[in-house]
């Protein structure tokens, strides 16, 4: 979920040179490609004192195709301590994890029969990356709560989840039967995590464990343990798939501000799934557990540090006023859910998936209850925080976010193929069919562009170019002549077309050669719909 500016800083400019290790983590290599993560059981006791912890994780596989050398992702400084395959402990020279690398190669051997299931364990220890401001720069976060007591979770959407745990830290490859997470803690301590709650034991006077299992797909960074002095209530939320669970966890000391400010999740759950379709994972129930960090999209257990308060820490980030209205993590981190966690990308250079449409879906959550006109004035009033500094898709295979700009002109791009269509019911029934087409699956840029064009029946690829792959916002230069207006657009892709609409209601099909109008009076200024993300130019 990264919030622009806000949420941690861009991954990586084109101007940097890649290294070796970042194609290798960034790309689906042959020691990838040939295996199908099905499930993740992880298990982990972190050691707050010491910042170090200890865990296993076991990946249930299957095989695609023939290969024998596997790539598993785990950062350093943890070490693998023991790998089993199956029942059998793989020999030490069968793998190596050292030097400067952030994955290691298993040789197994011998080729795995196709389409066949297996399993490894990797039991694996040590410090852990360190969050220093989480969630912008990720890692294992330790902190302590206003009582001075143990506080801790992880962030790592940028980073990656082989930061704190051993798997495939490739977002193309979600397991397909979802996840199972123990937490180890001391008794005193609570530890919650994605899904349902299926187990809770006492292992000794002094350690519980904690066992949290999510059915769905799930993206690997997402899958996080959540450890303090939580208390927990909970309650239904009647939605399109039914009776939906709605749990929330905050330190035992705000459950009072909590309660009152998560009034606000019904109304988020009655405006998204009015927008986007039922909320996708209604059989892991829908949480916000409260973090030592301002917050995430984690699915079905959303972080949030937010101070109880509306707004982005207390701002609006449009200026508009509008954004005053609501609890921007609440709505912002809950609308990943459908965009993010739901509709993941493959890619993180294809990030813009996750955070335009859900930085659009707080223009939707202020329109369901503030009206259409007060939706529109926030997201022109987001327009301010836009650099055009570099373009919005990444570089693929290597682990690089495009521009922060996939937040806020994301955002704006989205309501101006909403201007285009100019038909409110088929854009929320796009929204819908979205998320209905590709519903927990993961998705490259090119899918989501020919869906759209061919749904609406419009041809945006032209639009998707300019706003996704080039700095350039397009200007409609115009003059009058003989009581014509002329107008065409510049600062614009070859071929670059596009119709936009007149403050007066006019619909100027403008390409990148000169079109009249008729009846345009000499003096006549051309003022263009705010809701198009444009500018225009008086030549003479």
């Amino acid at each position: 979920m990264k919030l622009l500016i806000l949420f941690f800083c861009p991954a990586l400019l084109f101007s940097q040179k890649f290294s070796k290790q970042d194609s290798i983590m960034g790309s689906d290599t042959d020691e990838r490609a040939w295996w199908n993560v099905e499930k993740y059981e992880i298990s982990v006791k972190p050691d707050f004192e010491s910042k170090t912890i200890q865990g296993s994780s076991k990946i249930y596989f299957s095989v695609v195709a023939k290969q024998t050398k596997m790539q598993i992702d785990l950062r350093q400084p943890l070490k693998v301590d023991s790998i089993i395959f199956n029942s059998t402990k793989i020999k030490e020279q069968n793998f190596k994890h050292n030097g400067s690398n952030d994955y290691f190669y298993i040789d197994l051997e011998e080729e795995l029969s196709l389409n066949q299931h297996y399993k490894l364990t990797i039991h694996y220890s040590g410090k852990p990356i360190e969050a220093k401001n989480a969630p912008w720069d990720g890692g294992w976060v330790w902190k302590k709560d206003q009582l001075n007591r143990p506080w801790m979770s992880v962030a790592c959407q940028g980073i990656g989840s082989s930061s704190w745990f051993p798997c495939k830290d490739f977002g193309a490859d979600e397991p397909d039967k979802g996840a199972q997470l123990t937490i180890i803690t001391p008794r005193e301590l609570k530890a919650i995590s994605n899904g349902k709650l299926i187990s809770t034991q006492a292992l000794n006077p002094d350690f519980s464990s904690y066992t949290w299992e999510v059915k769905n797909p799930i993206n690997s960074y997402n899958i996080i343990p959540y450890i303090g002095h939580y208390v927990n209530w909970e309650e239904n939320y009647l939605g399109e798939n039914g009776n939906l669970t709605c749990s929330y966890w905050v330190l035992d000391y705000e459950e009072k501000k909590a309660k009152e400010q998560f009034k606000q999740t019904k109304l988020m759950l009655e405006s998204f799934e009015n927008w986007f379709g039922p909320y996708p994972f209604y059989e892991d129930t829908y949480k916000l557990i409260q973090s030592p960090y301002l917050g995430m999209e984690h699915q079905s257990g959303i972080a949030y540090g937010n101070g109880f308060k509306n707004g982005y820490n207390g701002r609006d980030l449009s200026s508009s006023g509008w954004g005053l209205k609501w609890d921007f993590i609440l709505i912002h981190e809950s609308g990943h859910e459908w965009f993010g966690n739901n509709i993941s990308v493959k890619d993180i250079a294809d990030m813009w998936i996750h955070e335009a449409f859900t930085n659009y879906s707080e223009t939707l959550f202020t329109e369901s209850f503030y009206g259409k006109q007060a939706g529109n004035e926030y997201v022109i009033g987001l327009r301010k925080n836009i650099k055009n500094d570099r373009t919005i898709i990444g570089k693929y295979g290597f682990r690089n976010e495009g521009s922060g700009d996939m937040y806020y002109k994301g955002a704006n791009m989205i309501h101006t193929i909403r201007q285009i269509i100019d038909d409110d019911q088929k854009f929320k029934l796009l929204l819908r069919a979205l998320n209905k087409e590709f519903y927990h699956q993961t998705v490259n840029t090119k899918q989501i562009e020919s869906f759209i064009s061919n749904y609406t029946e419009i041809d945006f690829s032209r639009l998707f170019d300019q706003y996704l792959r080039t700095t350039k916002i397009p200007t409609l230069q115009w003059k009058t002549k003989n009581g014509k207006l002329l107008y065409r657009w510049t600062n614009c892709i070859e071929n670059f077309n596009m119709n936009v609409k007149t403050q007066a209601g006019e619909i100027l099909s403008a390409t990148c050669e000169w079109k009249s109008l008729s009846n345009w009076k000499k003096k006549q200024k051309l003022e263009l719909d705010p809701n198009f993300y444009v500018k225009s130019e008086r030549v003479r």
